[in-house]
């Protein structure tokens, strides 16, 4: 990616190439940080089976040129409640505000879709992930805060933020 001459669009999964986009982006740095789980390549393998069709969503980054540069899942849960799950940016294209736009859009797809809690699960090895989230306006929860009892296990960190009192307007959408 050129440094800043490239527009960033979001725009949902659409086709094959997306999948493969979202697939990837996340398999690279999931391997180089940590090792991928068979509930890993469960989701990346089938993004439309296991995040779309039971009501969520995946959101893929891409520059002018149709370079897919980063991505990013929203997990629908009962009661109005969506995890922001599996965000990646392609190493190239890390420092030019993708990670902030993502967050961003996936907060107001959520918003829009009638969430109104919204969580995710990081890890404290994922410093810039943790100051962009932060940013955006999430804060630290417990275990028991989660719609779920079994939970990744390399989630060290979990953050939550209350969609029905955010300002989306207010939430980064470039910049560092």
């Amino acid at each position: 990616m050129a440094a800043t001459s490239d527009t960033v669009h979001i725009t949902p999964l659409t086709d094959a190439e997306d999948a493969e986009a979202f697939q990837r982006i996340n398999a690279a740095w999931i391997s180089e940080l940590f090792a991928l789980t068979d509930e890993d390549r469960r989701v990346l393998d089938d993004p439309v089976g296991q995040i779309i069709a039971p009501g969520g969503a995946v959101l893929i980054a891409r520059t002018d040129d149709d370079a897919r540069v980063g991505c990013i899942a929203l997990l629908s849960y009962p009661g109005d409640v969506f995890e922001l799950s599996k965000m990646g940016v392609t190493p190239e294209a890390q420092g030019h505000g993708i990670g902030n736009a993502l967050i961003r859009a996936a907060v107001e797809h959520a918003a829009a879709r009638g969430g109104r809690r919204l969580f995710l699960g990081t890890n404290s090895r994922l410093q810039p992930a943790i100051h962009l989230y932060e940013r955006a306006g999430f804060r630290r929860i417990t275990k028991d805060d989660l719609p779920v009892d079994d939970y990744y296990a390399r989630a060290d960190i979990l953050m939550g933020m209350d969609l029905t009192t955010v300002n989306t307007d207010a939430l980064p959408s470039s910049g560092r």
